[in-house]
Order: structure tokens, then C-alpha cells, then sequence
């Protein structure tokens, strides 16, 4: 729907689409350039006041106002109005969606297009580190909820003139900004017009949990695919490391979390700590990450299996210091550990950071004396249980980690209820369940090892000098499925 040429009509319609009189936060003015009558709208506390206190004042001041009438207003915009970010807009979508965004507007009686004055400012919080991604060492800065900041982060890593952020608006009720970044030099074309198809085209009323929201809209999984489809991160160093080898970015306001496009299995056992150390510490550490996925998952269940149901191998391991332990009693002492491990971790992530550490370390040791004391659980369990924690939160990507938890949970179950053949039968559809988890695009999840690329597996594995790392060319993935 257009504007129209009448002031008095504009306003009308404003009031009718806005709650311009019982809101407390929408500003209007009623104005006069020289003598031509103007209406101003916009959002308290999105528009910088000082910068429009002295538009106006520049506007209705009789000495700078020498026009009575404003006879052109692209003229009257581009002489009179000394602001770098104006435009001129006809459509009423756009100008309702600009307000509600942070811009203000400027109704000028007579004419069919309104002056968008582009004053926005959010309130935001400091770029500090976050906390699922600390180094020891390095940047110390992070992504926050103001999208215009994650783009400034980026771009300051990244001066190339190759770089584009394309906006886009989702949800229905929110539109909320999304903005797609990319190499225009690198970037995979037929990736990042799926992408584009898919964010015009999404059938949603809000980002109710911003970044996490987009990505299920986009890629829908099945319950059977607990893995993560999409990396998430909130540094701006890995995401522009990413971005230099031909990933796509996918920045939402409001959310710290940067999606990364396309994904595979590997990404999530990669982390910045690696590049901020030698390469033969780096390489090694990034070893040791590797090594603890396959001992988070398997390392209990085979200790059940093997104690529960072959006791003469458990014995000749020495895996038990009492013997005499039946296998529905392990069973159910590995399965309560399981439990307390979760509620420790779940509770102290979610508790304050001055109580923490204190509440993990004090509560499992009274609660693991106390479970031993009461038969609830044997000091073999519990050790086996806390190296697998330990493994645990060595896995740097906490998607990652939680669906290796739910895939040692099922592994348990199997080994507890079924023996042998319920362990590989449950081994064997896990094995499924990551082979078939989907991607945004339909490439391999498990690229460089199919389609295999050695140079691309070595760089994933082992971390490489700085001076052999600079990619030449983006790696080719082969095409998509």
C-alpha cells in the first residue's frame, strides 16, 4: 500500500496500524518546515535524541529554513536534512517495519514518499568472552545481540572488499533481521542461493531463541538425529576463519550465536586453543579431543557389558574390586551415577558462577562418599563415571557433547538389558543415526572422510604451521547429495 499525498490521511493510518496513543514508547511530533506541516514517528530509546534534536532544530530554524514550502523532497532531503543515513520510501510495509526496527520517519504534507532517518541505537552489553569458548590465550572478544556489532567484529577482521552482508527478514509477527555473510570470491553459489530461497521463504510467526530457532526452521531433523546439523559460535576469530575458507555466516539480531554453513562432523572437535599454540602442542591437545569422544561413548557401557555379563574377563582385567556385585546391581549402580553426573553438570552450568565450581566439587564428594557408604554405588563405577565426564566436557562443541551423552545413555540401557548382541544391535543404529543425520545444502556430514580428501583429513586432524594453512582455494566438497 502506498502513502498519500495528504498528511492528515497518513496520520490516520498510522494510528489505526500503530497504538500511536496508549503506548508509552512511540514518539510522534507534529512539525512545520517553514510553513509546510510534517509529522515525525518514531521509538523512544532506539533513536539517538541528540541527533535528532538538532535535525529539527536545523529544520525549523528560520535563519537555516528559508524555503516557506518545500516544493521537492529528494532536494529538500539531500540540502536540508544533514544526516548521512536518510532515504525516501513509499511503501507502507517498509516504513512500518523500519519504525519498528529503530529508524524514524518524517511525513512532509503533500508529498507521496516519507524520509527515513536511520538514528537507530540499541542497548547492548560489552563484547566480552563467552564462556563456552574461553582460550587461554588470544582474543578476548565475542558476539553479542546487536547484530550491527557481530557484522563490525566481522568486518574488521575482514577488509576485503569481496565481503557481503545480505539482509533478510524473518518471521512473521518479529521480522527479525538475518543477514547472510560470504566471500563473494569463495562462496559456494548454489549453497548460498538455497540458503537465500529458504530465509524469503520460511513460514514463521517468530525467533522465539533467535540463531537456534532459525536453524530447526531451516533443517528439520528426525528425533533419531541428535547430532548438531549446524556449528554454532560465538567468536568472531573462528567465524571469520571459517568465513575465509568459503563458509557462508549466518548472523540473526538479537542472538550471539553465529551459524556456520555448510557442516560436518569434524568441525565440532576443532577449537581456537589449538591455533594459539605451537603446532606440535596444538596437534597434540587436538588429539587428545578426539581420543575423549570415543571414551565419553563407550567407556561405561563397555565397563558394564564386560563386568555384568563376562565376569571372568572382568576378573583377569581386575575392572572390579568386588566380585560379588550380580549384574542387575551394576546396572543399576552405573545407571545412578549416569544420573548424578547430569544433575551435577546440569545444575552447576545453570547455577552462579561464585557457587559453581564449589557446588560440583563439594557435592560430588559428599554424594559420591555418601552413595558408596549406602550401597548405592562402588568407587569402580565411580571412577569410571568421572573419567567419562571428564572426556566429556573435553569435547569443546556442547551440542556435540549432549548427543554423544544421549547415545551413551542408549548404549548403557543396551548393555544392561541385552548383553552382547543389545550392545552392537544399539552400536549399529547409532552408527545409523550419524550416518544419516542431514545437513543444510546435502553435503556430506562426514566430508573430509566421504567423499575422502587426505590434504583436507590431515588439516582437520593435525594441526598445521599458520604458513601451510592459508587456504590457496576453498576445499572442494564434491557435489551436493
Amino acid at each position: 500500500m502506498a502513502l498519500s499525498s495528504i498528511l492528515q490521511e497518513n496520520i490516520r493510518y498510522i494510528e489505526e496500524r500503530l497504538p500511536v496513543h496508549s503506548s508509552f514508547d512511540l514518539m510522534t511530533r507534529h512539525l512545520y518546515l517553514g510553513k509546510t506541516k510534517a509529522y515525525f514517528l518514531g521509538i523512544n530509546g532506539f533513536c539517538k535524541t541528540d541527533v535528532l534534536q538538532q535535525v529539527f532544530s536545523d529544520l525549523q530554524n528560520p535563519m537555516y529554513m528559508s524555503d516557506n514550502y518545500v516544493e521537492a523532497i529528494e532536494d529538500y532531503m539531500n540540502s536540508k536534512i544533514g544526516y548521512a543515513q536518510t532515504s525516501l520510501s513509499d511503501s507502507w510495509d517498509e516504513i512500518i517495519r523500519n519504525v519498528l526496527s529503530g529508524p524514524a520517519v518524517l511525513f512532509i504534507d503533500g508529498f507521496t514518499r516519507a524520509v527515513l532517518i536511520d538514528v537507530r541505537t540499541y542497548p547492548a552489553r560489552g563484547i566480552e568472552e563467552p564462556d563456552l569458548e574461553r582460550v587461554t590465550r588470544g582474543a578476548r572478544d565475542g558476539f553479542v545481540e546487536t547484530l550491527l556489532f557481530n557484522a563490525n567484529l566481522i568486518r574488521r577482521r575482514v577488509r576485503s572488499p569481496e565481503l557481503v552482508f545480505a539482509m533478510h527478514s524473518v518471521g512473521a509477527e518479529s521480522k527479525t533481521d538475518v543477514a547472510v555473510a560470504y566471500l563473494e570470491n569463495t562462496v559456494n553459489r548454489e549453497l548460498l542461493e538455497k540458503l537465500s530461497a529458504a530465509l524469503d521463504s520460511l513460514l514463521a510467526t517468530s525467533l522465539t531463541m533467535g540463531a537456534k530457532s532459525l536453524e530447526e526452521l531451516l533443517l528439520r531433523k528426525h528425533w533419531w538425529n541428535p547430532l548438531p546439523s549446524m556449528q554454532m559460535t560465538e567468536r568472531p576469530d573462528v567465524a571469520c576463519s571459517y568465513l575465509a575458507e568459503g563458509h557462508i555466516l549466518v548472523l540473526v539480531d538479537n542472538s550471539p550465536q553465529v551459524l556456520i554453513l555448510p557442516c560436518t562432523i569434524f568441525q565440532f572437535t576443532q577449537n581456537p586453543e589449538d591455533y594459539y599454540k605451537s603446532p606440535a602442542v596444538g596437534s597434540y591437545f587436538r588429539m587428545v579431543r578426539l581420543l575423549c569422544i570415543p571414551v565419553s561413548l563407550l567407556l561405561l557401557p563397555l565397563f558394564l557389558l564386560i563386568t555384568a555379563h563376562f565376569p571372568d574377563t572382568a576378573r583377569e582385567w581386575d575392572l572390579l574390586t568386588d566380585t560379588g556385585l550380580t549384574p542387575q546391581r551394576l546396572f543399576f549402580y552405573v545407571l545412578a551415577v549416569e544420573f548424578l553426573l547430569d544433575l551435577f553438570k546440569y545444575s552447576s552450568s545453570l547455577s552462579s558462577g561464585k557457587f559453581s565450581g564449589s557446588l560440583s566439587v563439594v557435592g560430588g564428594l559428599i554424594i559420591g562418599d555418601i552413595a558408596v557408604t549406602l550401597n548405592w554405588a562402588t568407587t569402580d563405577v565411580l571412577f569410571y563415571a568421572a573419567v567419562t565426564l571428564l572426556s566429556s566436557l573435553a569435547i569443546t562443541d556442547t551440542d556435540f557433547s549432549d548427543a554423544i551423552r544421549l547415545y551413551r545413555i542408549l548404549l548403557i540401557l543396551a548393555a544392561g538389558l541385552g548383553g552382547l548382541p543389545g550392545f552392537l544391535v544399539c552400536a549399529a543404529l547409532i552408527l545409523l543415526s550419524a550416518a544419516t543425520t542431514p545437513t543444510f545444502g546435502g553435503f556430506s556430514y562426514f566430508w573430509p572422510l566421504f567423499p575422502f580428501n587426505g590434504r583436507a583429513l590431515c588439516t582437520l586432524l593435525f594441526r598445521r604451521p599458520t604458513s601451510k594453512a592459508q587456504p590457496s582455494r576453498v576445499w572442494n566438497r564434491g557435489r551436493p547429495r
